[in-house]
């Protein structure tokens, strides 16, 4: 599908550009290689962060959802601009770490346990998946609003 997709993208003549852009999007997605930060916040090396002390409640607060600099200029609250950077920066929603070992990371989904992927934290690779595509055999996997304003679904 996906490289059917991306072939008819090339001969721009036979759809409108929007839809061949959208396509073509989804498409570049779906092929993309996963990685552990499109699922958990992860640092610049892609070790899993830790998610700072009242994260939450710091989060729901409307001016630090923003991202205004002005009131985060305070060291104290470097952890929390990085973790929420981090956040950011993932495309599927709801997932968690189940366990988080020496070799291998687990996650989990919020809404179904049995959703479970592997990551090898050597190889920096998902154990049986390689890219998202593959992940199109579970019933239940949300994208969040960042993954959908990448595919150009959502401003």
């Amino acid at each position: 599908m996906t490289d059917f997709v991306l072939e008819y993208y090339s001969h721009e003549g036979y759809a409108d550009l929007q839809t061949l852009k959208l396509m073509n999007n989804y498409a570049t997605f779906l092929k993309k290689p996963l990685t552990l930060g499109m699922f958990v916040p992860v640092d610049s090396k892609g070790q899993i962060l830790k998610e700072p002390k009242n994260y939450t409640s710091w989060n729901s607060l409307e001016h630090n959802r923003k991202g205004t600099e002005k009131n985060l200029d305070s060291s104290v609250f470097e952890e929390y601009k990085i973790y929420q950077k981090a956040e950011k920066k993932c495309l599927f929603e709801g997932f968690k770490i189940a366990y988080n070992g020496y070799s291998v990371v687990r996650i989990t989904t919020t809404y179904d346990e049995s959703i479970e992927l592997s990551f090898n934290k050597n190889e920096m690779t998902f154990q049986k998946f390689k890219d998202v595509e593959s992940l199109t055999q579970f019933d239940e996997i949300y994208l969040n609003t960042n993954a959908l304003k990448k595919l150009g679904i959502r401003k």
